[in-house]
């Protein structure tokens, strides 16, 4: 294993989650995302994961995905932002 590889155990107990929606909010020392799942055909979103990471790590999560997504849109095909809907922003109630 190289010296910047680590290795990494999930425990049995840990499940796959499937999120269609996020929610993210931000304080100074931390960001938080909010993985929902929107149901179909109704006005309802089920919480799925939370997840707080500090800024810094942010910031990595933000270079890593765009490397990644280039590397997706290289290998299969270019990916259109979908056009945020003010309707499907959903507030993160109790974060402080």
């Amino acid at each position: 294993m190289a010296s910047n590889e680590i290795q990494v155990t999930i425990p049995p107990n840990v499940e796959p989650v499937y999120s269609n929606m996020i929610q993210i909010a931000y304080k100074e020392d931390e960001f938080t995302f909010l993985f929902l799942h929107q149901i179909p055909g109704i006005n309802q979103a089920r919480g799925k994961a939370v997840v707080s990471i500090s800024p810094n790590h942010a910031k990595n999560l933000l270079a890593v995905l765009q490397r990644t997504v280039g590397e997706y849109e290289q290998k299969f095909r270019t990916l259109e932002a979908p056009q945020e809907k003010q309707q499907n922003v959903t507030a993160m109630t109790g974060y402080s």
